[in-house]
């Protein structure tokens, strides 16, 4: 079994940052994608960025391109989302996820692994 958990969500000003964290524990998620959703209340949960096991490939939604970085530890079971620039519409739970490719790791569905997820508020 897998395990993901999400750490440094909090409340922000309107152009702050904040750095996300996710580790994976158990069993190993060697070759896997990781990545980042979010869900805005009343909304569904959205694709925001995701890298490849290797880390040389990244993707992201277009309303995060030049503001969120996706990043991967060297150890590989963790996963970093720092968050620059923030706007309210940002506001969410993020999720953490793992998907057997970075294809696969955009799209809810295609996910095998999903954190509980940790709150992020952007104050205007």
């Amino acid at each position: 079994q897998v395990e993901l958990v999400e750490s440094g969500g909090g409340l922000v000003q309107a152009g702050g940052s904040l750095r996300l964290s996710c580790a994976a524990s158990g069993r190993t998620l060697s070759g896997y994608a990781m990545g980042w959703f979010r869900q805005a209340p009343g909304k569904e949960r959205e694709f925001v960025a995701t890298i490849s096991w290797s880390g040389g490939s990244t993707y992201y939604t277009d309303s995060v391109k030049g503001r969120f970085t996706i990043s991967r530890g060297n150890a590989k079971n963790t996963v970093y989302l720092q968050m620059n620039s923030l706007k309210p519409e940002d506001t969410a739970v993020y999720y953490c996820a793992a998907a057997v490719t970075t294809t696969r790791a955009t799209i809810a569905d295609g996910v095998d692994y999903w954190g509980k997820g940790t709150l992020v508020t952007v104050s205007s």
